[in-house]
């Protein structure tokens, strides 16, 4: 062990060096973003052959951006099972694609692109077929909306079953704005005035927040193939935003969420709890009908293959911001809503309820009654079947190695999953879904190789907190905790060096998958321990209810409690112990340096929330800060002295004059969740150096919250790997203890 740490410290000084190598190795593992099964044909010997087309992204760290590429394979099988995969090509490059969609037959094929003419960008949607591009449409000399969104939230890109017309999400246009004092020279010219108004330039357009700065007003487009005209359909409600839009039965009507965003817009990623509902905008009439009900939130619609029923999920507005989500079914011709699953308090059989994102685009199975969903089940996302009938839930994925698995979708009853491990890159897999009541004779088919790395093993931790307050609920819940590390045991007999990452949310969820930085962690020597603690996703609805009110407190014992399971039962090294988290994990980790400031040597923390009071202005999602502590949320409040009190109260900033531990702060400047000139970062790194704490502060103009894109997570990654290791040392470790003592002494006296 003192090679490969010792071999990576050595880079420090000088740049990246075997850091850089090993992360370059570890995070160029490409992954399937889309997936689509072709029509079928009768191949050599009578088997029935599928083709499928896949879509993958890679790193690519020298160009600093993601790859893109397309693979093609053609499945064999026998109706039971595919017997075979043969890849028809090698991988073909994706350039400039924004998004992709097949038509309901095959034939056809909607590509939404982009390109620079005079500095401008240009968005076109193409139509292709196997004789090649057969229509192309400019929208942007259209110049019917503004920008295409091309987000998982609103956006959408939707056939209609008589493949003639093609529905998207795009901003609502404009009126060009200019100055008061400029002069329209095609006015002075004799020409029509253009389409203009002045004295607007800089008036403030509410938007969704982080990751959504540009969507403000979206509107549903609709584009003709034949005739290439593009229509804006009317009748939306104004206080409405429409987004995740589909086709009716018969083409008849759009069917789409509806977000509210007065009195004004609340951030959207990450929050499945805003107030929404499905609506039928009925065309040509334009008339709008309310589907379902208005005073929840809902999200992913999902027609069935005979149009008789609508699947979506729903849950309650405000609250956590992710919750256990209810399985509803609209029977279309009675217009009639069933509970297909109910949300989940605590475990039931094994089933811990349906959370935000679960369900693909193609989730039902040709038998229109059965749906594939992935969803996480403690700290494994798991693949289950869902009898929309009977209500009933089985897992067909429990006991696998791999401990995640997504669906990306279920065509002709063939499913094609990706599944990894925290050992293991992405895998792509496809089956052929059985008869219903024999779904565990599912037999999967490997489409693309991978190997896991058999230098690294994983394992869940279960940890059972003690009953210690009485009168507050949900105490005896168990969590857990993702140990990964090196295979074997330490040279020498100290163990591993750890390091802490509870995750961020707080209500997420660390899946037992593919995570390359954990690996690179790995692979350079250290123990990780992803810590899943109550309030996490995938353990019922009780857990996430347990956090409330207790943050700051339940999540850091939670943490806590985790390390000192892993010490008693793991080869770890007491003695160095660093702590890596990122938004409501990084809060968590500035608590435990404040709180244990002789346990953990070194911290590394990304956009972290140190002090909650500072955010109520300035956060997209202000809701939370109030639902953190307990209280209701509401537009118009206006925190009160005693708000304010308890915000700082549960805040890590109130610990920062016991703090020792070299401190590294990451944060983006265009944060719209934990605002960087607010969130005390800056604050905090003077209040360190004054006090001679070892401190430093990487900011960085272009990052959002989650420090996004290939060159800014590169350089996050690398400076905490090298920060981590850095104070980790022994002899590192040894002075920084000494001079802990020594300023609790000066403190004292």
């Amino acid at each position: 062990m003192a090679c490969r740490l010792d071999r990576a410290r050595e880079a420090v000084p000088g740049g990246s060096g075997p850091i850089g190598a090993v992360y370059q190795e570890l995070s160029e593992f490409p992954s399937v973003t889309y997936a689509r099964v072709g029509v079928g044909f009768v191949g050599c010997g009578g088997t029935r052959c599928l083709p499928l087309y896949t879509e993958w992204c890679q790193p690519d760290l020298g160009s600093c951006r993601q790859l893109r590429f397309s693979h093609q394979h053609v499945l064999h099988h026998d109706g039971r099972a595919v017997v075979s995969v043969t890849p028809v090509s090698m991988p073909a490059a994706i350039r400039d694609q924004l998004l992709v969609q097949v038509s309901p037959t095959g034939r056809h094929k909607a590509v939404l692109t982009h390109h620079l003419e005079r500095g401008q960008k240009q968005e076109v949607l193409e139509v292709w077929s196997s004789s090649g591009r057969v229509k192309s449409v400019n929208l942007t000399e259209l110049d019917k909306h503004g920008s295409v969104y091309t987000d998982g939230q609103f956006g959408c890109l939707a056939w209609s079953s008589s493949e003639t017309r093609i529905l998207y999400v795009a901003e609502r246009k404009r009126p060009k704005v200019q100055p008061f004092f400029f002069q329209d020279r095609s006015s002075q010219e004799g020409e029509k005035p253009s389409d203009t108004t002045k004295g607007e330039q800089f008036v403030y357009h509410d938007n969704w927040g982080e990751m959504l700065n540009d969507n403000s007003v979206p509107v549903l487009c609709v584009l003709d193939v034949e005739t290439k005209e593009v229509s804006v359909p009317g009748g939306i409600p104004g206080h409405i935003s429409p987004g995740q839009a589909l086709w009716s039965p018969n083409d008849k009507g759009i069917v789409f969420v509806g977000w509210w965003h007065e009195p004004f817009r609340l951030g959207l990623k990450a929050c499945s709890n805003r107030r929404s509902a499905l609506f039928l905008l009925e065309l040509p009439g334009g008339s709008c009908e309310l589907l379902s009900s208005d005073c929840q939130a809902v999200s992913s619609p999902r027609l069935s293959p005979d149009g008789t029923h609508l699947l979506y999920l729903e849950g309650p507005v405000f609250g956590p911001h992710r919750q256990c989500l209810k399985l509803q079914t609209l029977n279309w011709q009675a217009k009639l809503t069933h509970t297909v699953v109910d949300v989940v308090r605590t475990a039931t059989d094994g089933f811990w309820g349906i959370y935000s994102g679960a369900l693909p685009l193609l989730c039902w199975a040709m038998d229109n009654r059965r749906v594939l969903l992935s969803t996480p089940q403690r700290s494994r996302k798991e693949l289950l079947v869902v009898d929309t009938k009977l209500g009933s839930v089985k897992c067909i994925t429990a006991g696998t190695p791999e401990g995640s698995w997504t669906l990306l979708g279920i065509q002709q009853d063939l499913l094609v999953v990706t599944c990894s491990s925290p050992s293991c890159p992405p895998i792509l897999k496809v089956g052929v879904l059985p008869p219903a009541g024999s779904e565990q004779e599912l037999q999967w088919m490997r489409v693309v190789e991978t190997s896991g790395l058999p230098d690294l093993e994983w394992k869940i931790l279960t940890v059972q907190p003690p009953v210690t307050e009485e009168g507050i609920p949900y105490t005896d819940l168990a969590f857990e905790a993702l140990l990964l590390r090196p295979q074997g045991s330490r040279q020498g007999g100290k163990g591993f060096p750890l390091i802490v990452s509870p995750h961020g949310g707080p209500h997420a969820i660390f899946e037992a998958c593919w995570r390359p930085t954990m690996a690179c962690l790995c692979r350079l020597g250290f123990a990780v321990l992803m810590v899943n603690y109550r309030g996490s996703l995938g353990f019922g609805q009780s857990s996430i209810d347990s956090l409330v009110s207790r943050v700051g407190i339940q999540d850091v014992e939670d943490t806590q409690l985790a390390v000192e399971l892993a010490l008693q039962s793991e080869p770890l090294d007491p003695d160095r112990i660093a702590l890596l988290g990122g938004s409501h994990g990084g809060f968590i980790c500035c608590h435990l340096i404040g709180q244990y400031p002789k346990m953990y040597k070194a911290c590394a923390v990304r956009s972290p929330v140190i002090n909650m009071a500072t955010l109520l202005g300035t956060s997209d999602i202000p809701d939370w800060r109030y639902t953190s502590l307990g209280l209701p949320y509401y537009f118009e409040r206006i925190p009160s002295e005693e708000d304010l009190v308890a915000m700082l109260l549960h805040s890590p900033i109130i610990h920062a004059s016991k703090v020792y531990t070299p401190l590294l702060l990451c944060v983006g400047a265009k944060d719209r969740r934990v605002s960087p000139c607010k969130k005390s970062s800056v604050s905090s790194w003077r209040i360190g150096y004054i006090r001679g704490v070892p401190i430093q502060l990487l900011w960085y103009p272009e990052g959002n919250h989650t420090l996004s894109g290939v060159q800014t997570e590169a350089d996050f990654f690398l400076n905490c790997a090298q920060w981590i290791m850095q104070h980790l040392s022994v002899e590192t470790t040894t002075r920084r203890h000494q001079a802990s003592e020594k300023a609790e002494i000066s403190i004292l006296f």
